[in-house]
């Protein structure tokens, strides 16, 4: 099997070679630059991603020679890597994608490339989104910085990092304003992660209005069940009848989210 057939294989199917094959291909200096792109963006698959192909993608970031597109997709494709490490620990050594040390190493190095400035910054702020997955002291700092710069694509990487890092409340309620729908979006995720509360209106707001964007009204449809879980049902029970599958199929997970969340505070409240 080939890079392009594993693109268009579903990770599950993957054959146990496949870290090799993408290793292969990052590894031979003939690649030319879509097949090396899509390969960076293959090695941060969970399934795959191993302490050798982390190794090459921070060589990647790393090293300037190489475009200012894959040194930003090798610094994005460690994230997953990083939050499910964070997440999971490594109590079970065989359930683990990269080890301990690699964890470690990966959290040190995107610290000490984020503050040089040589780097170009579309690298940078794909190194800060990739590293706030498992979030370190030196990200609120970082965050504030960059949220306050007035530069628009800084302050849009800013509010994404909101989503995995506490204490950004009144931010994201700002953010919740923007006329930049990117940053938008990232607000309203940010708000259903950490259940700003205040953030309520406008979240209901978006879900009752028909001229939300799909993918707004999605991000939506997750947040109103971590918010208010309590409120869910009355609000998605329309939404649970729409003609389009996506929809429909958000409202019907976040409900089942919602339900799942009282059936655990009663069991606590019988303990």
């Amino acid at each position: 099997m080939d890079l392009k057939m594993l693109e268009d294989t579903p990770a599950w199917e993957w054959p146990e070679d496949a870290d090799n094959i993408i290793l292969g291909v990052l590894r031979n200096d003939q690649t030319d630059e879509p097949d090396r792109l899509l390969a960076v963006e293959l090695a941060g698959d969970c399934t795959v991603i191993n302490d050798e192909l982390a190794d090459e993608l921070l060589a990647i970031v790393s090293e300037g020679r190489n475009s200012e597109s894959l040194r930003a997709r090798a610094a994005i494709s460690m994230g997953p890597a990083l939050e499910y490490s964070d997440i999971d620990g490594f109590a079970d050594t065989e359930d683990v994608s990269i080890s301990e040390n690699k964890f470690h190493e990966i959290q040190e190095s995107l610290c000490k490339l984020y503050p040089d400035t040589t780097i170009p910054k579309k690298v940078r702020r794909r190194i800060l989104e990739a590293s706030v997955r498992a979030s370190q002291d030196w990200h609120p700092d970082a965050i504030y910085k960059i949220y306050s710069s007035g530069d628009e694509s800084w302050r849009l990487t800013a509010v994404f990092c909101m989503r995995f890092v506490r204490g950004f409340d009144d931010q994201i309620l700002e953010a919740l304003e923007s006329k930049n729908s990117d940053i938008h979006y990232q607000a309203v995720c940010a708000a259903g992660n950490w259940e700003v509360d205040a953030a309520w209106s406008h979240i209901k707001g978006l879900i009752n209005t028909k001229e939300t964007d799909k993918y707004l009204l999605l991000a939506a449809i997750e947040a109103v069940a971590i918010i208010r879980p309590i409120e869910t049902a009355e609000i998605l029970q329309d939404l649970i009848e729409s003609r389009d599958e996506d929809i429909a199929e958000a409202a019907y997970d976040a409900m089942a989210m919602s339900e799942a969340f009282f059936d655990e505070e009663y069991k606590d409240e019988e303990d």
